[in-house]
């Protein structure tokens, strides 16, 4: 399988680092970004120029605004695009391919936990499993709508529980905690939290550590008090607004 990965930033840069396909070519335009992906990864090959999309299973990673000037030429064997709010029907009308798939992985990537939401034809599935399964976990759907739903978990939440996870530290801080400490046990209560929640239902789970009149319970109340709970509700509703819109 020949892969190429059409732009190196931040998400298709965490991409890379675990995609465990043979034959890479990255399109990096920036050239001091260029240099660095020579040396960190020297079996690939990395280009300033889209080759031609001949036999290569190709991912889109550009920003959704950058993709109107993409200049491409010959036809892909298939497109994975992961570009928020680009639908199949704006991909096909840009990029010439015998199949389209879209896809919404997370920078868990750059450590292979990549919770990936992946829509489109049926006929690429497969393959698209199998490279993408490389970065993480994924999760097919039955519809575009379903993905840009989704897309709030997969691609958003990482920024939402970074601010949960700061919050936890700074509030231990406050108290007197060492920081380096403090942001080591939040790493591993994630950690741990991903494991229980692959077989416990999260409210099953909140009921089992909140005890009455205890210490869980007292801190519970401030978070419902401050809205914690509609807040996350209201994040994952503009996310899918502004999905939407980008599709416009």
């Amino acid at each position: 399988m020949k892969l190429l990965l059409i732009g190196a930033g931040n998400m298709g840069g965490a991409m890379l680092k675990g995609l465990h396909v043979k034959e890479i070519t990255v399109v990096e335009r920036n050239l001091t970004r260029a240099d660095v992906l020579k040396q960190k990864y020297p079996t690939i090959t990395v280009v300033q120029e889209i080759p031609s999309l001949d036999g290569f299973l190709v991912i889109v990673a550009v920003k959704p605004q950058a993709f109107p000037s993409l200049v491409t030429h010959g036809k892909a064997k298939g497109v994975i695009s992961i570009m928020a709010g680009i639908s199949l029907a704006k991909l096909k009308e840009g990029i010439a391919a015998e199949h389209y798939v879209r896809a919404m992985p997370n920078m868990a990537a750059l450590v292979q936990k990549s919770a990936t939401s992946i829509c489109g034809d049926n006929a690429l599935k497969e393959e698209v499993l199998n490279v993408l399964g490389s970065i993480g976990r994924c999760f097919w759907l039955e519809s575009e709508k379903d993905l840009d739903i989704a897309s709030g978990i997969a691609g958003c939440s990482p920024a939402w529980m970074a601010l949960v996870a700061e919050s936890l530290s700074d509030g231990a801080v406050n108290l007197g905690l060492k920081r380096d400490i403090s942001y080591q046990l939040v790493a591993a209560l994630f950690e741990g939290m991903g494991e229980l929640l692959k077989s416990e239902h999260p409210a099953l789970l909140k009921d089992k550590v909140m005890s009455p009149a205890g210490t869980t319970v007292a801190g519970y109340a401030k978070l419902e008090e401050g809205r914690v709970r509609d807040s996350f509700i209201k994040a994952m509703e503009a996310s899918y607004e502004r999905t939407k819109s980008l599709a416009k």
